[in-house]
């Protein structure tokens, strides 16, 4: 039987989602490794998940979605609480949901979310800081959001990806982006149909530089046009982004959180 999880972990202390060593081997922490592991104890058997997008080192998730097979007779009530009672403090299991075997965590994904928050004061947070990056330089976040919506639409983002990045090509679709400030606080929310590697990092670094005003706001446009990862802005730190779900058509019959509303376009 086929089943979908939604998964909340703090990445701090993992080498990002995927497993880097077979089970049953030790190697460097990842959340994939200590989810399989936990499940595996659960069902008596081993169990492999599938995501539905991989998170990169420090990067958190408020609802990671996958989906795993196992004939072993549990409920989802005995899946989510057998399953956070085998995980470290930092994972957990928010739900569990029995779906059809042809469901894919990763392929039947709509759109996903991001959402980067940083402090932008002259110290250092003291408090969260585990899920917030800090930028003491005074920051436009009005110019931020205006700058960013050159971004929306069907585009190449090779500007905005790593060179390590192993996708085929480079074109996404981003949905929706928006950049607000509250207090201290400077908010960035990102929806798109997939992501490259550091794309929302590469995003946010590039938009900073425009918050500084060290750059017009018609840069991003320029940067995005011009394809070139050189000239863009630094990769921005990991601690304050969080992948806070995917999205998916209500056919599938998942928590609300992660399904789309069909009735209205998608957006953050």
């Amino acid at each position: 039987m086929r089943y979908a999880l939604g998964v909340e972990y703090d990445g701090s202390e993992y080498r990002g989602w995927q497993r880097l060593s077979p089970h049953g081997q030790p190697g460097e922490p990842t959340v994939q490794a200590a989810l399989e592991d936990a499940l595996s104890k659960v069902a008596a058997a081993e169990v492999e998940v599938i995501c539905a997008g991989r998170t990169d080192a420090g990067v958190h998730a408020e609802c990671q979605v996958v989906h795993f097979d196992s004939d072993a007779p549990r409920s989802p009530r005995s899946w989510v609480l057998g399953t956070t009672t085998f995980l470290p403090p930092s994972v957990c299991v928010r739900w569990c949901v029995p779906v059809a075997d042809d469901f894919s965590a990763r392929f039947a994904a709509r759109a996903r979310r991001y959402r980067y928050r940083l402090v932008n004061r002259i110290v250092r947070p003291a408090l969260g800081r585990q899920m917030l990056s800090w930028e003491r330089a005074p920051l436009d976040a009005d110019a931020m959001h205006r700058a960013a919506q050159s971004l929306v639409g069907e585009h190449d983002f090779n500007a905005f990806r790593t060179v390590h990045c192993q996708a085929p090509h480079a074109v996404r679709n981003l949905h929706a982006i928006s950049v607000r400030r509250e207090g201290e606080q400077v908010t960035v929310e990102v929806q798109a149909n997939a992501f490259l590697h550091h794309m929302v990092r590469n995003i946010v670094g590039s938009l900073l530089v425009v918050g500084r005003g060290e750059q017009p706001e018609s840069w991003i446009a320029e940067l995005l046009a011009g394809r070139d990862r050189l000239v863009a802005g630094p990769t921005a730190p990991a601690d304050g982004l969080v992948f806070v779900g995917p999205l998916y058509p209500a056919s599938w019959g998942l928590p609300a959180g992660v399904t789309m509303d069909e009735g209205r376009d998608s957006d953050c």
